[in-house]
């Protein structure tokens, strides 16, 4: 098993900010950015868990559940990573999701 603690925390770190944006920042667009960062998250994982299922889509639960929806994500495809390129692809989307997301 790889070690995933940079991803973990960068997607920690971007939980923290998204706990701590105003509801209007939440409401232009980064609450969408962080669920559709936790979807690909977890079609990720799945794809990994089980090449041959069709992955499913995590449901959008609403703008205050998308930082937990993130941290949950990762936390799954955390246990399935299995190389440091993998690893790297997964932090580039976290970082890239972030940045898109303004917090």
């Amino acid at each position: 098993m790889a070690d995933t603690t940079r991803l973990t925390q960068a997607v920690d770190h971007f939980a923290d900010r998204l706990r701590a944006a105003p509801q209007s920042r939440l409401q232009r667009g980064a609450a969408a950015e962080a669920l559709g960062l936790a979807r690909e998250l977890t079609r990720r994982a799945q794809l990994i868990e089980n090449p041959s299922e069709e992955p499913r889509q995590m449901p959008d639960a609403g703008m205050f559940a998308a930082a937990d929806q993130i941290t949950v994500a990762v936390h799954d495809l955390a246990l399935v990573l299995t190389d440091e390129g993998q690893i790297d692809e997964a932090v580039a989307l976290v970082a890239e999701a972030q940045k898109r997301a303004g917090v």
